[in-house]
């Protein structure tokens, strides 16, 4: 058996253009959209930790099932043009493709299955009955800063990899950056100056990875 390289993805604003949480926001009009919106950048460019607007954000929305099947479509919609041929590509060259999110299981799984990526590692969600939201699983590492390099750490024990990458755009995905060989930035949707001086790498597409990595 050949050993194992592991890539770990963000989704939101890497494998596709949009913010999950805005788009849930977004259904309950742009009041609600302009509060979470201020909130997720203030979260992913580093000035607040992502703990004290996790909660409170699905608080504001209150999402339903049905809304993160509306989302998931979403995701498909605004695919990275080139997500799914360099996933492929990178899976026939021997890497494991895993996405590492602070979204949301229910509404990932689409894109996910869409790109060939088995494992999602982000967070799930509860609903009662009727499909009302009931709360989330607080104890996932990624509701919080420092969560990404718990969950790489975690897949490393699991997986024993001889090499690891974090490819992802925010700050979230920066702080994985001690947990990996290599850390990628990645701008095709928004450039956090931050992130793209502290990455080993910068891309502006996801094709261009198959050709930088080792």
């Amino acid at each position: 058996m050949s050993p194992t390289k592991l890539i770990c993805f963000d989704c939101d604003s890497t494998l596709s253009a949009i913010e999950g949480i805005d788009e849930l926001a977004r259904l309950r009009g742009p009041a609600v959209l302009a509060r979470v919106e201020q909130m997720t950048n203030d979260a992913m460019d580093g000035r607040v930790p992502v703990e004290s607007v996790f909660a409170r954000r699905l608080e504001i929305i209150g999402p339903t099932r049905a809304d993160l099947a509306t989302i998931g479509r979403k995701y498909l919609e605004t695919v990275e043009p080139t997500a799914q041929a360099t996933v492929g590509a990178l899976k026939d060259a021997g890497w494991t493709v895993v996405i590492v999110s602070g979204g949301f299981t229910a509404a990932i799984r689409p894109l996910a299955d869409f790109l060939g990526v088995a494992r999602i590692e982000a967070v799930a969600l509860e609903f009662d009955a009727a499909g009302a939201y009931a709360g989330f699983d607080e104890q996932f590492p990624t509701t919080r800063s420092g969560g990404k390099p718990e969950v790489v750490e975690r897949l490393k024990r699991e997986l024993r990899p001889v090499l690891t990458v974090m490819v992802g755009d925010g700050m979230s995905d920066l702080e994985a950056k001690p947990a990996v060989d290599r850390f990628i930035g990645f701008g095709r949707y928004v450039v956090r100056p931050r992130v793209k001086a502290e990455s080993a790498a910068f891309v502006y597409s996801l094709d261009e990875l198959p050709r930088i990595l080792p």
